[in-house]
């Protein structure tokens, strides 16, 4: 299942449209907020299919019957460009466990390039709800094997995956090989560069929030 929350317009088709903008995006500071916002509200969207259950909540004046969460989610990133939009979902689900995943491009001299897992810490998945922040859903290859690394942790009750902008091509290959995932995105493109870059998307997350790397 895709939602794709810029099919109606909100606050966050702007933050998308920030975060796209060549003359905003030397603003780290900015860049990274926009998709700390983004995962605020992808986490509030996200909160309104997860089970929850009646409680009995003592106030100073009687008893109030609330609808609160049965249990809280695992959330996990991919490290580093996830970070923002992690802390954003962190900002909501503020009980919440939390997984990191060390995943990069390695990339060849011929131009292609394979994607290297090298560092996992997580709580047990076994049953739990899990939700995965990766802010640009390209190829989908990092994030196919990410799952695949995780579910070695447990198995999951439910798998969502939260993306600012996802290209056709990682949606269906992610839906191909995971079908149980549901995917929320701010915004989806259709084109894909050689080099796996979405277009016209918004260019490097990771360098844009943290500074320029050199590539492995």
């Amino acid at each position: 299942m895709v939602k794709n929350l810029s099919e109606q317009h909100s606050l966050l088709s702007n933050w998308i449209g920030e975060l796209r903008n060549t003359e905003i995006q030397g603003d780290r500071m900015r860049f990274r907020r926009n998709l700390e916002r983004i995962g605020e509200v992808m986490a509030y969207e996200i909160s309104k299919v997860l089970p929850c259950e009646d409680r009995e909540i003592g106030t100073p004046l009687g008893i109030s019957v609330c609808k609160v969460l049965s249990r809280q989610p695992v959330l996990a990133t991919i490290l580093r460009a996830g970070l923002p939009l992690h802390q954003g979902m962190l900002n909501y689900f503020d009980r919440a466990d939390n997984a990191f995943i060390s995943a990069y491009r390695k990339h060849h001299g011929d131009g292609s390039f394979e994607i290297e897992l090298e560092y996992l810490s997580c709580p047990s998945l076994e049953d739990r709800i899990l939700i995965i922040s990766d802010p640009m859903l390209a190829t989908g290859a990092s994030l196919v094997k990410t799952i695949h690394m995780l579910k070695e942790e447990g198995t999951p009750a439910a798998i969502h995956v939260v993306s600012a902008i996802a290209c056709t091509v990682g949606i269906e290959y992610v839906r191909r090989e995971q079908p149980d995932v549901t995917i929320w995105c701010g915004a989806i493109d259709e084109e894909l560069t050689a080099k796996g870059y979405i277009v016209p998307g918004l260019g490097d997350a990771g360098d844009l929030a943290f500074g320029e790397k050199t590539q492995q």
